[in-house]
């Protein structure tokens, strides 16, 4: 139902009165004279990128500009790759206070079957938001309860969830037990909230033993010439089957650093090797351990205040450079909706207190796709790979930076935004009067 309403919003609000509507395109484009940071490669100070179809097709100081290609002078410009947004609800929720607009938590602990690809609205108005900022692809993640379903990467640009699936990513969610309260209206006493663990965590070991059963059962039936009967269909176990066989990666969403401790030892009496943490918001204090097992982490919110009264006021900002110098491979998340746009700034926090700035933008490109193993694909700026892309007139992580062109897919994506519109209408208020209206002074 929230998924009806959502798209409802959607169409309505693109049934808006409007002169024009500025679609993408894609085609063949030339960037050319422009400075790029291709990530993978180092920097070419003086360059053309050229774009066929979804994909880039050359770059370097040297590339001719093929016959009939758009050309986009990118003097003074620089181009870099497309920033990844490792964890948010984009496309998943609207408006924060209305309910049937929201559509990434289900009802119960246990959702594992619940694809937040499907909940995905195309014509969410916070898309082009985001983008505009060099946003291009984002992690679309479900929460609530232990599974809470399975998280997704989409581009930003297309009319279906399908078109915006990215590489195909999708990761289990699990929602660890915390031994931490809800927030500064959780009440219960140190005895309740230890116990609530507990509870919560045999909860989940007795899912997972159930779901491990279940795969040997299918194996069992499946390898069988004559199996007896078919086995009982259930579709939160069978959702399951793929991480407990390694298919599907697992994403443990862990935050305190007791919960760290025991979610990594959790997972190496498991056995499992296709993991990855997220939020990890006191990684800072076990960086050691979380290197050792080797478990990539996707880090966030970086603008965030300390876990704890007694930390620094700056250890939210350093929290990811601190796990990047211990040795863990680092990407960067938002967790937002509306302010996903913001990542960029999140990464230039991470840069400033000690990741650096070539760390920094590796968090928000080439790790976060090495992570979801698409790094062939995604993440840098080289032949082959696809065309998600930006193109700026300074450094993304500077707030008086201006990001001049977009292209997600191939396409070349129009720069502008409801946020944009409304910006246009108001900034002239006395465009069209014949009598402009005198403006009194704050006194009267």
């Amino acid at each position: 139902m929230n998924l009806l309403l959502t798209l409802a919003v959607g169409l309505l609000l693109q049934l808006q009165p409007t002169d024009d509507v500025p679609k993408g395109y894609q085609g063949t484009f030339a960037i050319t004279n422009a400075r790029i940071e291709t990530v993978a490669n180092g920097t070419i100070e003086r360059g053309t990128v050229v774009i066929r179809g979804d994909r880039i097709e050359a770059v370097g100081p040297d590339v001719a500009v093929p016959a009939g290609a758009e050309v986009i002078d990118g003097t003074g410009m620089t181009v870099y790759p497309g920033m990844i947004d490792s964890g948010t609800h984009l496309g998943l929720a609207e408006i924060g206070a209305v309910d049937e607009t929201n559509d990434y938590r289900e009802v119960g602990d246990l959702n594992p079957q619940m694809e937040a690809l499907t909940a995905v609205n195309p014509n969410s108005v916070l898309i082009p938001v985001t983008r505009v900022s060099g946003v291009t692809t984002v992690i679309a993640e479900p929460s609530g309860g232990l599974f809470p379903g399975v998280a997704a990467l989409i581009n930003l640009v297309g009319y279906t969830p399908e078109q915006m699936h990215a590489g195909g990513v999708r990761l289990m969610v699990l929602e660890f037990p915390t031994t931490g309260r809800r927030g500064f209206f959780d009440r219960r006493s140190d005895e309740e909230i230890e116990k609530a663990a507990e509870k919560a965590l045999k909860k989940l070991n007795d899912i997972w033993d159930r779901a491990v059963l279940y795969a040997k059962i299918d194996s069992a039936y499946h390898a069988a010439k004559n199996p007896p009967r078919k086995p009982e269909h259930v579709p939160e176990m069978e959702a399951l089957l793929p991480v407990v066989r390694g298919e599907m990666p697992l994403m443990i969403k862990v935050n305190r650093e007791k919960d760290i401790l025991n979610a990594i030892e959790w997972v190496k009496e498991r056995g499992l090797k296709n993991v990855v943490f997220s939020e990890v918001a006191e990684g800072w204090r076990v960086a050691d351990k979380l290197a050792e097992a080797g478990i990539p982490c996707l880090v966030g919110p970086v603008l965030s205040i300390p876990t704890r009264d007694s930390d620094r006021y700056d250890k939210a900002y350093a929290n990811a450079g601190l796990m990047q110098q211990a040795g863990v491979k680092v990407a960067l998340r938002t967790g937002e909706a509306e302010n996903v746009r913001n990542l960029p700034f999140n990464a230039g926090f991470a840069a400033a207190y000690g990741m650096g700035r070539e760390e920094a933008l590796r968090a928000v490109t080439l790790n976060a796709a090495e992570i979801f193993g698409i790094a062939g694909d995604y993440g840098s700026i080289e032949p082959g790979k696809k065309a998600n892309l930006f193109v700026a007139d300074g450094d993304p992580f500077e707030p008086k930076t201006q990001v001049h062109h977009v292209f997600i897919d191939g396409f070349r994506i129009p720069m502008t935004n409801r946020q944009i519109e409304l910006y246009r209408e108001f900034l002239h208020r006395d465009e069209g009067r014949l009598q402009p209206v005198e403006v009194r002074p704050a006194s009267n």
